[in-house]
């Protein structure tokens, strides 16, 4: 495995840069038209670009109509008891102290709210926990402040750092504290698999239009996995209180054709092979064992 830490350079050779922007020069401009991330003023979730991520919407549109249902039911119910039983329209009290009709209905009808949130909730968590056979497994390494990223031996093995763009480097098209210099890259429509640990303290690697979120603890490997339907830009931030620049380490993520990844590897090779890295992949399976 190898590695280059590229905090404050942004170009090993312009030779790189100019192959890399040919490679992603039809790409970009699609690419900005729909990019993941939450515009100002917008209402409700990032759109979906995985079936996790759309399950996840559906549960919880599923939790808001139900909060609203009960909301509403309780309010209609309070203004009942206001009007039907105040000490003007009902001068004499009821001395009832018990109900049996009354205690079953208040047990049984939140049972039966529970199991109705329980069943798509224990559905979507089997999902994103029991992970798929993997086309392409990422080391995710979160550190004080930025994230690196580790290709796979089959992959082209080589690793890399990934460092907010200062204001003063950023182009048209990029978006301030999102964009970086080195931008993590999948191929569309395949299973990825990430192995996410932490360098110093307790990171979180959070993409929402992924529909992932997961920890990265230093000692410990944590794994999650998507699978992106469309081709983009996609970003996310750390979602861990980590330090003083917690909120200067977002993520983007690229997703592109199978073509462009295999360029984007060639190059990717050469512009990041350096220097020897310790760090190494997890045996998944034994993970799970």
């Amino acid at each position: 495995m190898t590695r280059t830490n590229f905090r404050g350079i942004h170009l090993k050779a312009m030779a790189g840069a100019v192959s890399l922007a040919a490679i992603f020069g039809g790409f970009v401009s699609s690419a900005q038209a729909n990019q993941g991330y939450a515009s100002p003023g917008q209402m409700g979730l990032q759109e979906p670009v995985t079936a996790i991520a759309r399950e996840i919407h559906s549960f919880h549109d599923l939790l808001l109509w139900m909060c609203v249902v009960i909301s509403l039911f309780v309010l209609a119910l309070l203004a009942y008891v206001m009007v039907r039983f105040n000490e003007k329209a009902n001068p004499t009290p009821s001395r009832t102290t018990h109900s049996t009709s009354l205690e079953v209905a208040w047990t049984v009808i939140p049972v039966l709210i529970l199991v109705v949130m329980a069943i798509p909730s224990f559905r979507l968590l089997t999902h994103q926990l029991v992970l798929p056979e993997a086309d392409l497994t990422i080391k995710v390494t979160g550190k004080q402040w930025y994230w690196s990223y580790d290709y796979p031996k089959d992959q082209g093995d080589f690793g890399f750092d990934s460092i907010i763009k200062s204001d003063s480097d950023l182009k048209p098209g990029d978006i301030r504290l999102l964009s970086v210099d080195n931008e993590a890259v999948v191929p569309v429509n395949k299973n990825i698999r990430l192995q996410v640990v932490g360098a110093d303290v307790i990171h979180s690697f959070v993409v929402p239009a992924f529909g992932i979120r997961i920890d990265a603890v230093p000692g410990r490997l944590n794994e999650t996995w998507f699978k992106a339907e469309r081709e983009g830009l996609y970003y996310g931030q750390c979602s861990k209180i980590c330090g003083k620049d917690h909120a200067f380490m977002p993520i983007a993520v690229r997703v592109v054709s199978e073509q462009q990844y295999q360029a984007w590897v060639a190059e990717a090779k050469k512009k990041f092979a350096a220097v020897p890295s310790s760090n190494d992949y997890a045996d998944a399976a034994a993970l799970r064992q």
